[in-house]
């Protein structure tokens, strides 16, 4: 009897693990992935509550829900001194307001994409809800979308906002009224603005202060703005469980403006003071400042037989196009010889006004180099000197005259040569000069010293000469050659020894370089049939796969023609050269709009001697599609089981809008983009 019952309890004991174990919570083989986001259950307090009290905010959803850089992501609008604490558990997100709540105001929660479910990570974009602290409910909403002026690159986290002080100081100095942040694809909605006429603007707010600094990256919008609402009909499509789905229609309220354009900037303003002083080799003398300049400091000696006496008369100078590098080669060799230097530099620097104001400083240039050298010079003497030792031993053996080779070793060494070269590659471009580059400084360089040959049926026939010149007036170390080359033709450039010295009086030993230039077939030409100009100039800009400019050429007419590229992938842009001086301009606030932007949608590839012509609408697409997606960097995170765009497969899904109150109406009615179009018209 007892064996019978312990086989009854062993046979429980084994059903109720199966059981247990089928019951076990896990991730079911096959069957859908779950793509769908959480679904808003309830809030406390309610969506468009009014007369609220209370600093905490806590939202229900459909599932267990989880937060990604709620910090940054979530705003609360108008913007809190005091960061919020954003927090998830299980299926509840709560928010802690730490600043008092303001009387009889509308707040607005933004949490943009920060909210995923915790399985799957599918995130609830848009999701937002707005309550008020008064008797009503401020419903108005302004919504667009925000690129990177001269990339077309979408905005992503960066603060748009409204003033009702239509003021051009506002944006300087007080923060903004309301606030929400750009989504993964630029696209924003301002909520709870009252009825009224606002100015719009975005900013990279990099100090959290809310409103603009000069170094900032800014975009604004020409006009002010008044929104207003409509009555309006939407389209959803719906899914039954069969997986079919139907369209139907349904009233909602459609917010005006819906379609702003902002693109973003940098005025390129940067404090100007000096950034770093240095005297790291006996030779050179470093300034660097941290912005461009137009002149160059006043640099004069102060503790030498030489005092007062400005930096050119014993320096050369090499400096960058924008003058906040600047590298000076001492050249007296007596002040080489000094392990300390005293200067007066007088130069501009940006005083608490913002505005340029010469300052002066005496600065301590110290030789860091001094005594590692003398160590390393010791070091070689003393090795030389063993190394020597051990020859004379050697020759003693041999029964060496060490007489003669004493008076041998007495004959000076010869100086090193000046190191001049060319740095071009020995296939040269049809439209490029020869480069040179050099090691120090050049003083002088002969040019009837310098030839140049053709190759015809294996003879060498002299052309004249090139003319060699520096490439940059302030630059005595870059050298260029610009000539009529011959396509598919070899030279052969001589430069004869002692044709060039630097400034230290060493000369340069003979220079040969023989070289080859591409053939026509070589290349390929690129051209653009451009309509929707209406006469503006423009600038056709030819990119890489990196989105890096490779070259550029004005609009002639309406084609843009660029010639000598080499075979391989490209991708093309277009801006408006509004101030026709050739290269792309930024804007200034309230004042000047950075010059317009166009992408041509798609990758052209070339082959040797391929002429392409391409028909270039640059009103085709919108703005927001106009940009190749092999090109570009801020591209949105791809939902859960979402195709990779740039893997061949196409997504054939319609996006879906709802007029929900939680639902950014920036993602929900794509912005209107003909209306996008209309405006860049």
């Amino acid at each position: 009897m007892r064996s019978v019952t312990a086989l009854r309890l062993l046979f429980i004991l084994a059903v109720t693990a199966f059981l247990g174990a089928c019951a076990s919570i896990g991730h079911p083989e096959g069957g859908p992935r779950d793509t769908t986001p959480p679904v808003f259950i309830r809030s406390t307090p309610r969506p468009g509550q009014v007369n609220v009290r209370g600093n905490k905010i806590i939202v229900d959803f459909d599932e267990n829900v989880a937060l990604d850089d709620a910090m940054n992501k979530v705003v609360v609008s108008p913007a809190q001194r005091t960061t919020p604490v954003v927090s998830a558990n299980g299926h509840r997100v709560t928010v802690e307001l730490r600043d008092t709540l303001k009387p009889d105001v509308t707040y607005t929660i933004d949490f943009s994409d920060a909210i995923k479910d915790l399985n799957e990570s599918n995130i609830l974009d848009g999701f937002a809800m707005d309550f008020s602290t008064g008797e009503t409910i401020d419903t108005m909403r302004i919504s667009g979308m925000l690129f990177e002026a001269r990339t077309l690159e979408p905005a992503q986290g960066m603060i748009v906002g409204v003033y009702d002080n239509l003021s051009d100081t506002a944006i300087r100095t007080l923060p903004f009224d309301r606030i929400t942040k750009t989504n993964q694809l630029g696209q924003f909605t301002l909520r709870g603005l009252k009825e009224g006429t606002y100015r719009i603007y975005a900013v990279n707010d990099v100090n959290r202060d809310y409103h603009w600094d000069r170094s900032e990256d800014v975009a604004f919008y020409d006009v002010t703005i008044s929104p207003s609402a409509e009555a309006a009909e939407f389209t959803d499509t719906l899914v039954n469980v069969a997986g079919e789905d139907s369209i139907v229609t349904r009233p909602g309220t459609r917010f005006l403006p819906d379609d702003i354009l902002l693109t973003w900037f940098n005025e390129g303003y940067t404090p100007q003071y000096l950034r770093n002083h240095s005297r790291s080799d006996r030779h050179l003398i470093e300034f660097e400042f941290s912005a461009k300049a137009d002149t160059l400091p006043i640099i004069k000696l102060l503790n030498t037989m030489r005092a007062g006496e400005d930096i050119s008369q014993w320096t050369a100078l090499e400096a960058n196009p924008t003058l906040d590098t600047l590298r000076y080669w001492i050249t007296d060799t007596a002040l080489m010889a000094m392990d300390t230097l005293m200067v007066e530099a007088r130069y501009l620097i940006t005083d608490t006004l913002e505005q340029l104001s010469m300052t002066v400083d005496t600065l301590r240039l110290v030789d860091k180099g001094a005594r590692q050298r003398k160590r390393q010079l010791e070091k070689a003497a003393e090795q030389r000197e063993k190394q020597r030792e051990r020859e004379r031993k050697a020759l003693e053996k041999q029964g060496v005259n060490l007489d003669s080779l004493d008076a041998a070793d007495t004959i000076p060494p010869r100086p090193e040569p000046v190191k001049f070269k060319v740095v071009s590659p020995q296939q040269q471009d049809l439209n490029r000069p020869l480069l040179f580059a050099s090691e120090t400084p050049i003083a002088s360089l002969d040019s009837s010293a310098v030839r140049i040959e053709q190759m015809i049926d294996s003879v060498w026939y002299q052309l004249p000469a090139p003319v060699i010149e520096k490439q940059s007036p302030l630059n005595t170390m870059k050298f260029m050659a610009d000539y009529k080359w011959e396509p598919g033709t070899t030279y052969r450039l001589t430069i004869d020894s002692a044709a060039i010295y630097d400034v230290y009086g060493l000369a340069n030993d003979s220079i040969g370089f023989e070289f080859t230039t591409k053939k026509p077939d070589d290349y390929s030409t690129l051209s653009f049939n451009i309509s929707g100009l209406d006469g503006r100039p423009a600038v056709v800009e030819v990119l890489d796969a990196s989105d890096k400019v490779v070259a550029a050429t004005p609009v002639k007419g309406n084609m843009g023609r660029v010639e000598y590229l080499s075979p391989g992938t490209y991708y093309a842009r277009l801006f408006i050269d509004a101030d026709t001086n050739g290269v792309y301009s930024t804007g200034v606030l309230d004042s000047i709009q950075p010059e317009e932007v166009y992408y041509y949608p798609k990758k052209v590839t070339l082959k040797k001697n391929w002429g392409v012509e391409q028909p270039w609408n640059i009103y085709e697409l919108p703005l927001d599609m106009q940009k190749p997606q092999e090109i570009k960097k801020n591209k949105p995170k791809r939902k859960s089981g979402e195709p990779d765009p740039n893997s061949g497969e196409e997504d054939e899904e319609e996006d879906e809008f709802f007029d929900d109150p939680f639902m950014n109406a920036a993602s929900r009615n794509q912005l209107g983009r003909s209306t996008i179009d209309d405006r860049r018209r």
